[in-house]
């Protein structure tokens, strides 16, 4: 089986997740756009693989959630028309938990806003962290029974709703300004949360930090995903490259590091590694097949016609 060169693959890993294109990958690093894919592919395996595994047990105080919008192949309204629209066509939502100390991915969910997504995701985040937490998310209705369905009465929970004025004018700069924020207002839901630590601040930041940090996200561009397998596959990779590999510039450490999960920064290659260890062992290779006594025989050998020999040759 062909395989590409440890470089290559490091760099196909590196720009995917600084911003750039599959196909500009292609391009640059010279290889097809089904090499990009496949690569993809098996990197977003790996590392959900991985984060499944390590972020357990995760000891933290404060922790943000929120849900961050994007679609696949179409956006909802247009999906009825959309021509051949594969499964998962529409909007998409990715649920994230952030611990607001160490700026690490806790838990993370791909689905749509409902409330079943939402227990999924709060039972996920439950079963990675070591103690009680203090929990604040927006003013999204569906976490209140996904919280008390996950941690019971187990967590200080708080809401922060935010206030917002009037829609701008109609025009064309309507589409692109939002309603201004006026204000918020915050609600305790559960237990006994500090009014100070209230906040989704760190986790809408880290949701600008992910739509940077892949292409699929940016707006008004054609480059949103066409698969849903592949917009998850991008978000466990990218997820794992920001816990372990990405140094934050505030804290001077990978949020893994920050968090305790991590005694050692990661690079890119290590994400090759953590590939390389799930594939599967080649096997005996060509026309040669071993035996039980270790030796080796051909088979299916056909040897050429021997040429005529001239007179005399040795």
């Amino acid at each position: 089986m062909n395989k590409l060169p440890i470089a290559k693959r490091v760099q196909i890993l590196s720009m995917l997740v600084e911003g750039s294109s599959m196909r500009a990958i292609s391009r640059v690093v010279g290889v097809s756009i089904n090499t990009v894919t496949k690569l993809l592919v098996e990197a977003g395996e790996a590392c959900a693989a991985y984060h499944d595994e390590a972020v357990r047990d995760v000891n933290t105080r404060r922790v943000q959630c929120d849900e961050f919008w994007s679609f696949c192949y179409a956006k909802a309204r247009n999906v009825p028309t959309a021509t051949a629209a594969p499964d998962g066509a529409g909007d998409v939502w990715t649920w994230t938990a952030l611990d607001s100390d160490s700026k690490m991915i806790l838990a993370y969910e791909v689905g749509d806003r409902s409330a079943q997504t939402a227990i999924e995701f709060m039972d996920d985040l439950r079963a990675r962290l070591a103690n009680r937490v203090q929990l604040t998310t927006d003013g999204h209705k569906a976490y209140l029974e996904a919280v008390e369905g996950a941690f019971g009465g187990d967590v200080d929970f708080a809401q922060l709703v935010k206030l917002y004025g009037e829609a701008p004018e109609r025009g064309p700069e309507r589409k692109y300004s939002p309603s201004v924020c006026k204000g918020a207002r915050k609600q305790v839901i559960e237990g006994n949360p500090h009014k100070a630590d209230i906040s989704t601040s760190h986790v809408e930041r880290q949701n600008l930090t992910m739509r940077m940090g892949m292409r699929r996200f940016t707006r008004l561009t054609n480059a949103f995903s066409k698969k849903l397998e592949n917009h998850i596959h991008m978000l466990s990779l990218y997820f794992v490259h920001y816990n372990f590999c990405r140094v934050h510039k505030t804290l001077r450490m990978s949020p893994a590091m920050a968090a305790g999960v991590s005694k050692t920064l990661h690079d890119v290659e290590w994400i090759v590694s953590l590939i390389d260890a799930r594939a599967p062992k080649p096997g005996p290779r060509g026309p040669y097949k071993k035996e039980c006594c270790g030796k080796f025989k051909l088979r299916h050998y056909r040897s050429r016609p021997m040429l005529d020999r001239q007179p005399g040759a040795p």
